[in-house]
């Protein structure tokens, strides 16, 4: 059973250089993560259950983490206008249950609320934590990216049982099949680039840097939640960064 915490020592990470603030957050993101796969409240990987993680509203929000928004309108690993007044940016493993729970369960019902309304963008970020599977997972789901099917790769990685096929190179063609990726020669290369590596590695590193200890790990407008949350925990966050958005800009 992998375990619920990075199998990689983050002691060798770099932490990110982009104010003190980072320090605070990463402190409130990494004790809610902690709180949110604990031994006594962990279940396997493979669970369903909802992680009980904090989303630490009385954290607030710190304006360093909002400048991790990339906000690239040609990034295909993201959904949502690029100009949209609220950003989440999701950090996530495809061997994660809780993951696949809020794949499957929230974010749809956030995504017709509010990207479709303009409101909100989600920008992914891979954050694979349970070994090689969950790597070579995260290649792939970038690999599809690069021929416009990451977010129906997403959907067939996070269908329910998926998981359970496991990640090997031909259940990841499977997968890339039944996203609709054209080419799945280039798929099969792009997937073993040095390119796909960095791209995970620098996503990797931005949620070690950020004291992230599990999945699904959020910033909304840089406001940190842990786990896989309530919808309404969701809502009221995005609906108070999309007012605080409104403003600013009066």
């Amino acid at each position: 059973m992998p375990s619920a915490h990075p199998a990689t020592s983050t002691s060798s990470r770099k932490p990110l250089a982009i104010g003190a603030g980072v320090l605070v957050a990463a402190l409130l993101l990494g004790f809610a993560s902690y709180t949110a796969t604990r031994p006594e409240a962990t279940p396997s990987v493979g669970s369903s259950s909802v992680a009980d993680g904090s989303a630490e509203p009385q954290a607030g929000t710190h304006p360093e983490l909002e400048k991790l928004a990339r906000r690239d309108a040609k990034d295909p690993l993201a959904a949502g206008r690029a100009d949209a007044p609220v950003v989440m940016v999701e950090y996530a493993d495809f061997q994660c249950g809780y993951c696949g729970k809020f794949a499957r369960d929230t974010e749809p019902q956030l995504v017709k609320k509010y990207v479709d309304a303009g409101v909100l963008r989600i920008e992914w970020r891979n954050f694979p934590i349970f070994g090689e599977a969950s790597e070579a997972a995260a290649r792939a789901a970038w690999a599809a990216g690069r021929q416009g099917r990451f977010w129906q790769f997403h959907a067939a990685a996070y269908a329910e049982g998926a998981k359970e096929k496991g990640f090997g190179p031909d259940r990841l063609t499977a997968l890339a099949r039944e996203a609709g990726v054209r080419d799945l020669d280039r798929f099969t290369r792009d997937l073993d680039s040095d390119a796909a590596r960095r791209a995970v590695t620098k996503d990797q590193e931005e949620g070690y840097g950020l004291g992230a200890t599990s999945t699904p790990s959020f910033l909304v407008n840089g406001r940190p939640i842990a786990g896989a949350q309530p919808l309404e925990t969701f809502t009221e966050a995005i609906e108070a960064a999309e007012r605080t958005a409104e403003q600013g800009s009066r």
